[in-house]
């Protein structure tokens, strides 16, 4: 399978999704998930297709990044509904997750076969795997954020909200961790160092600060409108360590550099 079908693909699985995220408001869950399932079997189904067309892993080009963050936010809005029901959270995850099928559909990119020699890793699947799924779960987290600011301004916080941001932003930062370790491991095995402040590290080191920032905030007890707030400028980091880097003038010889 090559990129010539992801559109076979990608649009009948946006349309399950956003028609599960509208429906989640006022129909049974039993068709919410069918839904859900269907659009995230067919979007599983092309990246197994790609996988398998490449004879790689679809994880080197922004292109692919994004195809696994459009797969993780559909998934992780689809768990958190049903577990805490929130509709809205699906609704606005599936549309985020259309938006990154759309900017594939209207930016494409060159796949190519080939893995230059330092992607050539074990731990090239787990530690960009590891990184997206977080980048899914905190980009959940902040829907949810903003959401909270919206009632916050009009006088209505929501504790239960808030409760679900910790739990979403404690176990997407696990993950983020996590995929930090990884690439430190990838590091040494390739260029024989753990960290070298190379931009792309830098500005992984920037965002995994932040969301400690909010974690820092939210067990000191501080204003609940101060921690909110957090959360999106997390995320704008977040969107600079994953897509802006790649455009500043320093990191133009960066080993991180999608291409």
């Amino acid at each position: 399978m090559t990129w010539n079908e992801f559109i076979y693909f990608a649009l009948p699985a946006a349309m399950c999704w956003l028609g599960a995220g509208a429906l989640s408001f006022k129909t049974k869950p039993l068709y919410v998930d069918g839904l859900m399932l269907l659009g995230s079997a067919l979007f599983g189904a092309f990246i197994g297709g790609l996988w398998a067309g490449l004879e790689r892993p679809p994880l080197r080009t922004m292109g692919e990044t994004r195809l696994w963050y459009s797969f993780f936010l559909a998934i992780v809005g689809h768990l958190t509904y049903r577990h805490w029901n929130y509709p809205w959270l699906l609704l606005f995850s599936s549309a985020m997750a259309t938006v990154f099928i759309i900017v594939n559909l209207s930016k494409p990119e060159i796949h190519s076969i080939a893995l230059m020699p330092a992607l050539q890793s074990h731990y090239f699947v787990p530690h960009v795997t590891v990184y997206i799924l977080s980048y899914a779960m905190l980009g959940v987290a902040t829907i949810a954020s903003v959401i909270q600011l919206v009632k916050q301004r009009r006088g209505r916080s929501d504790a239960e909200l808030f409760a679900f941001m910790d739990n979403i932003v404690y176990i997407g930062f696990g993950f983020l961790a996590l995929g930090m370790l990884t690439g430190a491991l990838w590091a040494k095995e390739a260029w024989g160092h753990y960290w070298s402040w190379d931009p792309k590290e830098t500005w992984a080191f920037i965002t995994g600060a932040a969301y400690l920032v909010y974690i820092h905030l939210r067990v000191a007890g501080k204003r609940e409108k101060i921690v909110v707030w957090t959360l999106p400028v997390a995320f704008i980091l977040l969107m600079v360590t994953w897509l802006g880097v790649s455009y500043l003038p320093a990191a133009q010889g960066s080993i991180h550099v999608y291409s």
